[in-house]
């Protein structure tokens, strides 16, 4: 429905005094088209460029959907060569088995599965430290990509059970598309998204090292400085698409004119599906299903370190916000509040506020996931739970039990239960505690060999503190600090890697023989779960 001008440019307005960084660029469309743009700052500190809304700046993960779009695109218009050889989404599975011979085993890995993130498969950015890179190392796709795939031995979940973000799905959906067209991905793109979108300048730029200028992305704050980001990574599928404001601007009126086209891919893929057993799920097809408010919204972030992004959709009213930073404030909740306000939604009524139980705060293992969970008090009436590397309020709803959008939380003593809503996972977590006698760090220390992977481990006491570093295909991680967090469990930070947002902690499991010897060690992250190194 049509939006007040006068609301949405007073919107923009203040939103460069806001969300102070090097630049900016934000377009508010109703009913398909423009009711107005922001842009500002400088694409390029230093020279002293401004940003405009012809600006180039990777739209990172947001590529995702376009990708997804392409393969509807693909099934729905075959080119003659795939038209001759049959379906063509039997043609895609038949590529995907080849790809990935040893999940093939199992007949349960589907392409739908990789587009709607719940094959199972780890992310490979997450492990690229657990290979040896270092944040600003290079990963090429001609060099690197055929030995991470070879890697693909396992899933971390049954593929349909569950949700977990993994961009080497979309990596292995690119591949195989590219294999069973015979024609390049950027080609594709070009013929049946970015012409048909009407993005003039819109194109796959792989290499995050040579993006075109003159945009650059920084990583840093006002307090701090802003530091130019230095990335050396291709991606083809995952991301990789390069495009202005103006360009998503028109990919945004496309998607807005494609709603009532039938035959649109984009009708195809923006409806939410559902896990394996029926329960309902909020990201398909590279796209996320939101609540703003009363209202549904579909969209998607993209991320490099430098770089924040994000767009959203909201059908029912024919509203589209899009966010480009090149720096690393939340776009997302920006963007979130820009739909919120132009719509006049209503805030939820606040929670009654409770007191917390003091159970609550701990650190806490899940036996399934073999992951960490800390919990901490949070503002009155709130708890804070951080499982994926990023802090989640949970309002009380009684002073052992919370709720929000993505879980449900239950603490009973040194027990923890959460159901995780978005990714359709219980945990059982149990309390984990530190003896009052000093940690024996010697006990862990060694050299530890993951054969799936490929990763050697070194556990090292440098001095009293205690290091973890990898080798790999990549190289030599840099060392990453430990901490110990009870029982034969540590964290290891991870907080810069070569994409954003990094792993965070990850979880170190060390299992003894009975004789009480350390033998190994579980690592795993949100992302990339259960990895088992044996010691050498």
């Amino acid at each position: 429905m049509p939006v007040s001008k006068e609301i949405v440019h007073n919107i923009l307005k203040a939103i460069p005094a806001r969300i102070r960084g090097p630049g900016g660029a934000v377009a508010v469309l109703s009913d398909g088209a423009l009711v107005d743009q922001r842009v500002w700052g400088y694409a390029d500190f230093n020279r002293r460029i401004p940003m405009t809304d012809d600006t180039l700046i990777p739209i990172c993960s947001i590529s995702k959907q376009m990708l997804c779009g392409l393969v509807a695109d693909l099934e729905k218009n075959p080119t003659p060569k795939l038209a001759e050889k049959g379906d063509v989404k039997t043609q895609f599975e038949e590529k995907l088995k080849e790809i990935l011979p040893e999940l093939a085993k199992t007949g349960e890995l589907k392409i739908d599965h990789l587009c709607n993130n719940r094959s199972g498969i780890r992310d490979y950015w997450a492990i690229s430290l657990l290979w040896g890179a270092k944040p600003e190392d290079p990963y090429s796709i001609a060099e690197h990509n055929e030995k991470v795939l070879k890697t693909i031995k396992s899933t971390h979940f049954t593929p349909g059970m569950e949700y977990s973000y993994c961009n080497t799905n979309f990596n292995i959906v690119a591949r195989v598309v590219e294999a069973t067209t015979g024609e390049s991905l950027s080609d594709l793109l070009n013929a049946r998204i970015f012409g048909p979108a009407g993005m003039k300048t819109a194109q796959l730029g792989a290499d995050t090292a040579k993006l075109p200028p003159p945009c650059v992305g920084y990583e840093g704050d006002e307090d701090r400085g802003y530091i130019p980001a230095e990335n050396r990574i291709e991606w083809a599928g995952d991301a990789g698409i390069i495009a202005s404001l103006g360009d998503m601007i028109s990919y945004e009126s496309f998607l807005d004119r494609s709603l009532f086209d039938p035959t649109s891919w984009y009708r195809a893929i923006f409806k939410p599906t559902s896990f394996t057993d029926g329960v309902p799920s909020i990201y398909s097809q590279g796209l996320g299903h939101s609540q703003y408010g009363s209202v549904s919204g579909i969209g998607h972030g993209g991320a490099l370190r430098g770089f924040r992004l994000y767009r959203a959709h909201v059908p029912e009213e024919r509203l589209s916000v899009v966010a480009m930073f090149n720096h690393e404030a939340d776009a997302a909740t920006l963007v979130e509040g820009i739909i919120q306000t132009t719509l006049a939604l209503q805030k939820p009524p606040p929670p009654t506020l409770v007191d917390a139980s003091p159970a609550w705060p701990g650190i806490y293992l899940d036996d399934g996931t073999q992951l960490a969970v800390t919990i901490k008090d949070g503002k009155k009436g709130q708890i804070v739970v951080n499982y994926a590397n990023y802090a989640e309020p949970v309002n009380l709803t009684d002073p052992g039990r919370g709720e929000s959008r993505a879980m449900v939380a239950v603490v009973d003593g040194d027990n923890l239960r959460i159901h995780r809503l978005k990714e359709n996972r219980t945990l059982n977590a149990k309390r984990l505690k530190i003896g009052d006698t000093p940690v024996d760090n010697s006990v862990f220390t060694g050299d530890f060999y993951s054969e799936e992977i490929g990763s050697t481990f070194h556990c090292v006491d440098q001095g009293g503190l205690m290091f973890g570093t990898f080798e790999g295909f990549l190289g030599h991680s840099p060392a990453q600090f430990m901490r110990y967090l009870g029982g034969d469990v540590w964290a290891l930070a991870n907080p810069r890697g070569m994409d954003a947002k990094p792993p965070g902690d990850w979880t170190l499991v060390f299992h003894r023989d009975e004789k009480g010897d350390v033998t190994g060690v579980t690592i795993g992250c949100w992302l990339a779960r259960k990895i088992e190194f044996v010691k050498k």
